[in-house]
């Protein structure tokens, strides 16, 4: 064979080899196209429908297919956002229903002794001390409503600062001594000789341990007892509310931070509670870099537990 057929035979072969090239380089354009085109179709299929499907893709095409999983992640986080919206949706309407509940029933209260008043011509002192002990409970209502507002709408500046957590302990306890002893409490407490310091802010820290001794006393008040342990770890403070009544069901141990969230023994007129306490004093505790733990044993011991960011003495 000569050297001239020889060139000839792969000038042939080359050309081919370029056909066949070109050809699969145009089968693969029109293919990912076809693919991109379908991907955009199904995607705005699901964001018009607001379908809670995913993208599905069918090829070897491995870019495609990456683009269709980030796709995918990015309609799951759209579906998580919307379920939150929900949910929070639903948490308002209920925050506001309780708070009109628990608004009008003192409302009515003040109103019907004003109007036994009115109707006997008489300013009844003990009456008076009614009304007026009515229309704080509206306002002490009123107050943390519109405070646990601009905590989570992130209007208010605490400032942290070294804190002598041991003083802040024994200055709150001291402030329940009167209502505990006419209750004929057991009141247990174990601070600590050597002083904790924590990375916190006072007044925040203050509105925390009135909050939960309150709730403490009002919902645990059947156990008479409150136990307040101050330790600490490497990293952290811990100062323990204990008390031993009839506790915090399962059931409801994941809701009690909820907004105005109450057990269906918290309507008790002598219990006066509102839902709102746990939520700002776990608000605070977040804001401060901490949190609050709960841990509860009917009529064996409910345990609070604020943790704090500890610093160095």
């Amino acid at each position: 064979m000569s050297s001239a057929t020889i060139i000839f035979l792969l000038s042939i072969c080359i050309v081919i080899l370029v056909c066949i090239i070109a050809y699969q380089q145009f089968i693969f354009h029109n293919g990912t196209k076809s693919k991109i085109h379908e991907i955009s179709s199904k995607l705005k299929e699901l964001l018009d429908n607001g379908s809670n499907e995913k993208v599905t893709v069918f090829t070897d095409n491995k870019a495609l297919i990456e683009l269709a999983t980030q796709i995918n992640r990015m309609l799951e986080d759209r579906q998580k956002v919307k379920v939150e919206y929900h949910r929070a949706e639903i948490a308002y309407k209920k925050m506001l229903s309780n708070i009109s509940h628990d608004i009008k029933t003192p409302m009515t209260v003040i109103l019907g002794y004003l109007e036994i008043m009115r109707l006997n011509g008489t300013q009844n002192n003990e009456m008076m001390q009614k009304v007026e002990s009515t229309a704080r409970r509206v306002m002490e209502l009123i107050t943390q409503f519109f405070t646990l507002a601009k905590l989570e709408a992130g209007d208010t500046n605490i400032p942290l600062e070294r804190i002598n957590i041991n003083e802040v302990c024994r200055e709150n306890l001291l402030s329940f001594y009167e209502i505990l002893s006419k209750k004929d409490f057991q009141v247990e407490v174990d601070i600590p000789d050597q002083v904790l310091y924590a990375n916190a802010n006072k007044d925040a820290l203050q509105r925390i341990l009135f909050n939960l001794i309150s709730n403490a006393i009002r919902y645990g008040g059947d156990g008479k007892y409150l136990g307040i342990f101050l330790r600490a770890g490497q990293k952290d403070i811990y100062i323990d509310i204990i008390d031993k009544g009839h506790g915090i069901k399962k059931e409801f141990a994941a809701s009690v931070f909820d907004r105005l969230f109450t057990m269906e023994d918290s309507r008790n007129s002598d219990m006066q509670g509102n839902g709102l306490g746990l939520t700002i004093a776990k608000n605070l505790a977040v804001q401060l870099g901490g949190d609050i733990t709960l841990n509860s044993q009917p009529y064996k011991k409910t345990v609070f537990t604020i943790i704090l960011k500890r610093m160095a003495y």
